[in-house]
């Protein structure tokens, strides 16, 4: 097992598998690809190696064991199969972990029990991730299957930061708390800011903007997360492409009570026609901006409302924090629409948030500063990378590091 440097990273979604072979000797990258449409008549695998040209093939995948095998197969086919002696470990994305798992896993058959007993709580998510490592340790019996848990990073929050302000007995007995989601993507950021500025992340108060279809902040302290956006589930918080985020409980009640709509549907309605999808018709923040640039109506209030709800996010971690010395703006959204930077903190100059324009506008795949020389508060565009983080923790369990 000392030899064995390699860590493939799994991430199964209902209908999909996202992977990447990575060697934690340098981080490289020697192979990556996504199987998509599993169980539906027409399922593609696009594989990219680290040498050669990228692979496409489109074909039935009836379930995820048959999509994982395909992968294993294009994977031997460039040298790189699961049976490789170099291979240490197989990380997979958890959703949730719920209290009890806060840190790196290895899976055992207790382990596995114990998430299927969170899916109450991750309904969309955790069945999924189940069913990967359960193919996956079909797959490759005797080597170890970590599981790295989106909520994780979130468990060091106070508890005056969790609790939702609810019958306590109430609360405890279906374990509804705040958990947090996109933990890794927060965890790998805070520390990637921290090195932009050339300090050490027990020095550094960093406030992360996850921005991507879905979408979360976060109030990092010192390299520890102090408070979050999402909550029991991923639809509080910041508005998403398609979810809501925060809302009035009592417009549940009303929808029900008033509107006629079932539980399932205002679920539903919530988590899939809302957002920027139910302000505007699009969930696409390209679109929008290049809609809302046209003058329409529909298209400048999904923006201003999203915008709006950034801003008072941003703020009120700031009050959290107390000393913030960075913002970090990072996935789809945060990394390549500089407008919604921009507006997110304009104005914000007596807080020492400032946006240089110019230096706003370059694209780049590299983390970078944003900010004037003169703001107090640096502003950064800090690329995200859950499948290193996930591979690093998978190998650095493995290896008792």
């Amino acid at each position: 097992m000392t030899d064995a440097t390699r860590v493939l990273v799994l991430n199964a979604g209902s209908s999909s598998v996202k992977y990447q072979l990575i060697d934690m000797v340098d981080g490289a990258r020697l192979a990556a690809g996504l199987v998509e449409r599993i169980g539906e008549s027409n399922g593609r695998l696009a594989h990219t190696p680290r040498a050669g040209d990228p692979r496409e093939t489109v074909q039935v995948f009836p379930d995820h064991g048959a999509a994982l095998k395909a992968v294993a197969e294009e994977l031997a086919a460039d040298g790189l199969g699961l049976d490789s002696p170099e291979l240490a470990a197989i990380g997979h994305r958890v959703v949730h972990g719920g209290q009890r798992f806060t840190a790196p896993t290895l899976v055992t058959d207790e382990v596995l029990t114990e998430i299927r007993r969170l899916i109450p709580v991750a309904p969309l998510h955790n069945p999924a991730n189940i069913t990967g490592i359960e193919v996956a340790r079909s797959l490759r019996p005797d080597l170890p299957q970590v599981a790295v848990f989106d909520t994780a990073f979130h468990a060091t929050m106070p508890e005056y930061a969790a609790r939702y302000a609810i019958d306590k007995v109430v609360a405890d007995q279906h374990r509804v708390r705040r958990y947090g989601f996109h933990g890794t993507s927060h965890q790998y950021v805070s520390r990637a800011t921290a090195r932009l500025l050339g300090k050490d992340p027990a020095e550094v108060n960093v406030i992360v903007l996850h921005l991507g279809n879905g979408g979360s902040a976060s109030a990092v302290a010192g390299g520890v997360c102090v408070d979050t956006s999402m909550g029991l589930t991923p639809l509080e918080g910041l508005v998403m492409g398609t979810r809501s985020g925060d809302v009035d409980p009592g417009v549940v009640f009303h929808l029900h009570r008033v509107g006629g709509l079932s539980i399932d549907q205002i679920d539903e309605l919530l988590n899939r026609r809302s957002g920027l999808l139910g302000l505007c018709g699009d969930n696409d923040m390209r679109e929008i901006m290049r809609r809302a640039d046209g003058g329409d109506a529909d298209a400048k209030l999904a923006f201003d409302t999203y915008i709006h709800r950034l801003r008072k996010y941003l703020g009120g971690y700031y009050a959290v924090l107390g000393r913030v010395d960075a913002i970090a703006f990072t996935a789809g959204v945060g990394e390549n629409a500089a407008p919604v930077r921009a507006a997110a903190c304009a104005g914000l100059d007596e807080l020492g948030i400032a946006v240089d324009p110019e230096l706003n506008s370059v694209r780049s795949g590299e983390a970078r500063v944003i900010s004037p020389e003169y703001g107090r508060v640096t502003v950064a565009v800090v690329p995200t990378d859950e499948e290193l983080e996930i591979a690093q923790q998978s190998f650095a369990l493995v290896h008792g590091a």
